[in-house]
């Protein structure tokens, strides 16, 4: 009985590690990701503008957020630069899901604390296996 404990407790806590905040405001692409991601076995919060980040990810505690830059009520990268700065939240890994394809968008985005930065379309196997690679190595900081 022990072990049937153990085992259910290590897999509540391999779910806390797979939450995933996602902050996209195109809603095709917002359920598509969602989607995805939860086939893949991710708990997913999704946001489609950046009003209630903050008080959203103190109640969801993601693990790795999923950014947007191009968002209706803030730009990304001020968002980005926040959470960077706001105390707790600057260890949350943060991979970039933008239109921006200039060199100089994902230039300044990595210099802000983005982890990894993908332009769309993306492409969904990388995109999880970047994930899985991020949560991974943040599973032991």
């Amino acid at each position: 009985m022990t072990a049937h404990l153990l085992t259910k407790n290590h897999q509540l806590d391999l779910h806390k590690l797979k939450r995933i905040l996602l902050i996209e405001d195109n809603d095709a692409n917002r359920m598509l990701l969602s989607d995805y991601l939860s086939y893949c076995g991710y708990i997913v919060q999704s946001l489609s503008n950046g009003n209630t980040l903050l008080s959203t990810i103190e109640k969801f505690q993601p693990k790795l957020m999923l950014l947007d830059l191009k968002l209706p009520d803030i730009d990304g990268y001020s968002l980005l630069e926040q959470i960077r700065q706001t105390p707790g939240l600057s260890k949350i890994p943060i991979i970039v899901v933008s239109a921006f394809a200039f060199k100089a968008d994902q230039e300044r985005a990595m210099n802000l604390g983005a982890s990894h930065y993908f332009v769309k379309p993306v492409n969904l196997n990388t995109l999880i296996l970047t994930i899985e690679k991020e949560l991974a190595y943040n599973r032991y900081i």
